[in-house]
């Protein structure tokens, strides 16, 4: 277990009520790197009696005025705090990442600084307040709206982006003033325990943080089913995420749902090339396309797509595909045994359906990956939107290519999904680039680049990608409920009944 000395793990790992406890039931599981198999940490796991103990102290500590209330300024300052001591582990944290998940180092500093940022936007933007004033008519009355927390907060955050997700539900959570309870993916629990390890540090009161590691069926299903969780927010799959909001309908819970995409790509014949090749690549094979936002659709003008795919297939060929702690890989492996396994299936289904395969769809001969869950980047020609590989998200390094001759087919391509999380559009024609991003129905559109966010702009999706949006303005607004305070400063007789 080479994490087991790394001070940010120290068992015990459930935190419940200011206090570090063992599991009720003494429940522990095996954490796997998957560039070798290798056992990396045991993680002491929830079971249900602990998710009880864990929203009881959140309930409690919410409704304490003196504990989950805390002034805006104190608030805004233990936010703060959390990003300078993030920094201060920045190494320590993204290696703990890159091997619990897979990813490279350089891909876990960058998580890392964007999580930093986020909470100092969030620590910023409830510094300034929200309410406003609403005018009546009537100078006598005050008529205000304000925004209070909504709660107890349950916090489920994926396997592909765990310290990242899950900084962006509790930083607007806490900015708002709730109190949460947090669920990291069983899979890669270790980057949210040094966490809150860290926000234990920075002064979180009691019972206002909670972390319960554990599976979903046992943690995930007890957080979600239960009437004393007020906002659940949940990002991971499509299944999993329509399974909670039916639990949550049942006892009017408030959700907040990111669920994936399938996202189209779409290169016009007069995009500058070389960007357009770099953006294709980065968007479908980072982090071996284990990206909810990845362009795993690339949709391609017919006149130049034979020489864009044949190039695209050349650097495709020469990415280096290694264990993430290694500086020399460029992308890692995929979470698992069973899901490389799952990627390889959808595959040889494309194939079967009549997809060209034109690069990777394999395992690397590398000895260095062969006990290690890896899959080559691979590049499917001739796809048609009606093969499985383009409908359903694979969630692996797989990028699918679709030909278009018009704007209006490239529009009707783009939009022929399900979901609607991301999208992006190559051209050096501005008019037709503001034609596109207008006509595309997904959350995000990207203008001649692919990939990039901020934590000052609201993310999520149309469709199947789920309910409600994080970052933002409106990701605070998840996390707050919206009261009319009216103030009538001059009370008189009205009346009504004489």
């Amino acid at each position: 277990m080479i994490l087991a000395e790394e001070p940010l793990l120290r068992a015990p790992h459930l935190f419940i009520d200011g206090s570090w406890v063992e599991p009720v039931a003494g429940g522990s599981r095996e954490i796997h790197d998957p560039a070798d198999g290798t056992i990396i940490a045991v993680v002491g796991e929830a079971d249900e009696r602990d998710v009880s103990n864990a929203i009881a102290a959140a309930r409690t500590a919410f409704a304490g005025s003196s504990r989950a209330r805390i002034p805006v300024a104190e608030r805004a300052a233990l936010l703060v705090r959390t990003a300078e001591l993030l920094g201060e582990h920045r190494d320590a944290i993204a290696r703990i990442e890159t091997l619990d998940t897979g990813k490279t180092l350089r891909e876990s500093h960058i998580d890392i600084d964007d999580v930093v940022a986020v909470f100092r936007y969030y620590a910023q933007l409830i510094a300034t307040g929200a309410d406003r004033v609403v005018d009546t008519g009537d100078r006598a009355v005050i008529s205000r709206i304000v925004r209070e927390p909504v709660g107890v907060c349950a916090l489920i955050a994926p396997w592909n982006y765990p310290l990242l997700q899950m900084s962006w539900k509790i930083a607007p959570a806490l900015a708002a003033g709730c109190a949460v309870v947090a669920k990291p993916s069983e899979v890669t629990p270790l980057s949210t325990i040094a966490l809150v390890r860290l926000l234990e540090q920075a002064g979180a009161p009691p019972g206002v943080v909670n972390l319960v590691p554990g599976a979903g069926p046992t943690v995930g299903t007890a957080l979600t089913d239960t009437p004393e969780v007020d906002l659940i927010s949940f990002t991971g799959g499509a299944t999993t995420g329509a399974a909670i909001a039916g639990r949550a309908a049942t006892h009017l819970t408030r959700v907040a749902l990111e669920l994936g995409g399938k996202n189209p790509h779409i290169v016009f014949a007069d995009a500058e090339p070389d960007s357009a090749i770099d953006a294709v690549l980065t968007g479908a094979f980072l982090h071996s396309g284990q990206v909810c936002s990845a362009g795993t659709r690339l949709i391609v003008h017919e006149s130049i797509a034979d020489g864009f795919i044949a190039e695209l297939a050349r650097r495709a060929g020469r990415i280096r595909v290694g264990p993430g702690i290694d500086p020399a890989s460029q992308t890692g492996p995929l979470i698992s045994p069973e899901h490389r396994d799952r990627v390889e299936a959808h595959v040889a289904h494309a194939v079967h359906e009549g997809a060209v395969l034109i690069a990777g769809g394999r395992r690397p001969e590398d000895p260095r990956t062969a006990t290690g869950s890896f899959y080559l980047p691979t590049i499917l020609d001739r796809c048609r939107r009606d093969m499985r590989i383009v409908r359903e998200e694979t969630f692996g390094p797989v990028l699918t290519v679709e030909r278009f001759a018009t704007e209006a087919e490239a529009v009707e391509l783009g939009n022929d999904t399900s979901y609607g999380l991301a999208a992006g559009v190559r051209t050096a024609d501005p008019a037709r680039g503001e034609r596109m991003v207008r006509a595309l129905r997904h959350g995000t559109v990207w203008l001649n680049d692919f990939g990039p966010y901020t934590p000052a702009a609201e993310w999520g999706g149309f469709g199947r990608s789920g309910i409600g949006r994080e970052l933002g303005p409106g990701g605070l607004a998840e996390y707050q409920e919206t009261k009319h305070i009216w103030h009538n400063t001059a009370p008189a007789v009205g009346g009504w009944f004489g």
